[in-house]
Order: C-alpha cells, then sequence, then structure tokens
C-alpha cells in the first residue's frame, strides 16, 4: 500500500514537472515583445544622417537653407554657432559669413562619429509600435519567428537626411526566437 502510494505520489511528480515544463516553452505574444523591446534597446534600429562642423563658410544667397537648418538646431540647444567672419562683397548683394559650427554637450546621445569637419548622428529611430501586434511564426516548441512592425521617430538631426526613406511611417522586420532552459526565450537572429 505504501509503494502504491509512493508510487503513485512519484507520477505526479512528474506529471507536474512536464506539465510545468511545456507551460515554460509556450512563447505568448507579450514575451516576444518584452524580449524584442529589451534587444531593441541594447541594439536600437536607425537611420544615420552626416552634418558638417568646425568651420564652414556660408553664401548668404546659396547657401541659405543649410544656415537656416544650423540656426534651428542651435535655438533647440543642439549646437553652438560663432560668427568667425563676414565679408560683403564688392558690388554684389551676396556676402560670405564664416561660422564656427560645434556640437553641444546635449547632442552626446546622438553622436555616432565625429571628426574635425563632419558629424555622424543618429537622425531617426526605429521603435515598436505597440498599436499593431506582432506576429509570431513557430517553427517547433523552442524555435520561433517574430514579425514586429517598427514605426519612424524622427528627432531634430532629421532635417540633414538626405533620402527620406519609405513612404511609410513604419518598417517590419523579423526575429528568431529560441527556448533555452536557463534562460527562457532569447532572441538569437534577425
Amino acid at each position: 500500500m505504501k509503494t502504491l502510494n509512493l508510487l503513485t505520489l512519484s507520477a505526479l511528480f512528474i506529471l507536474l514537472i512536464t506539465g510545468c515544463k511545456g507551460a515554460a516553452e509556450n512563447l505568448d505574444e507579450s514575451t516576444a515583445t518584452d524580449v524584442i523591446a529589451t534587444y531593441l534597446k541594447t541594439n536600437p534600429v536607425y537611420e544615420e544622417a552626416k552634418m558638417e562642423v568646425g568651420e564652414i563658410r556660408f553664401k548668404s544667397k546659396n547657401d541659405k537653407l543649410a544656415l537656416e537648418k544650423y540656426k534651428s538646431l542651435q535655438e533647440k540647444g543642439w549646437v553652438t554657432l560663432a560668427l568667425q567672419d563676414q565679408k560683403k562683397r564688392f558690388l554684389s548683394k551676396d556676402s560670405v559669413f564664416t561660422y564656427k559650427i560645434a556640437l553641444t554637450d546635449k547632442s552626446k546621445p546622438y553622436i555616432l562619429k565625429q571628426n574635425v569637419s563632419q558629424a555622424t548622428l543618429r537622425a531617426l529611430d526605429y521603435v515598436m509600435d505597440s498599436e499593431k501586434p506582432i506576429t509570431m511564426i513557430k517553427g517547433d516548441s523552442r524555435v520561433a519567428r517574430v514579425t514586429v512592425s517598427l514605426k519612424k521617430e524622427p528627432n531634430d538631426f532629421a532635417i540633414w537626411l538626405k533620402n527620406k526613406g519609405t513612404a511609410s511611417n513604419y518598417i517590419t522586420k523579423s526575429y528568431k526566437l529560441k527556448y533555452k532552459k536557463d534562460s527562457g526565450w532569447i532572441l538569437v537572429g534577425e
């Protein structure tokens, strides 16, 4: 009788463990969203733009638009403009201005690369769109492919983007998730 109870308890324990193991391996939408959101925080998806810095000459007619872009960035505190020289051409309506342009401390999180004459900046971020659902395609119980919609979030440096990208306000991106016993669902590739 004792061996029968012990055998029954052992069988129930084994069923409980296997039942819990299968529940942990099941991937639901919120778990997939959390895994991808965590990945995007450490590996952001973005577009970059190049901007000239240092001493730059502007002609009042030809470079008016570029100077206005710099002035709008200065108003928002991203760059500093210091007028170095101003020359009026003889018998001309055109003037030449020389500015010393530098990025401020406020712009440090957006700087990807910088040298004496040019800076590469993060101008457009792609973030997960909470309004659009994710699409999950499971391969087996331990592998899944998840497609998410990433919407565009431009920052003030987006004025330097040459190609405005796609006509839509979002892109779709697929990620491969894999279940590991010790760490749960992790992202293993794009």
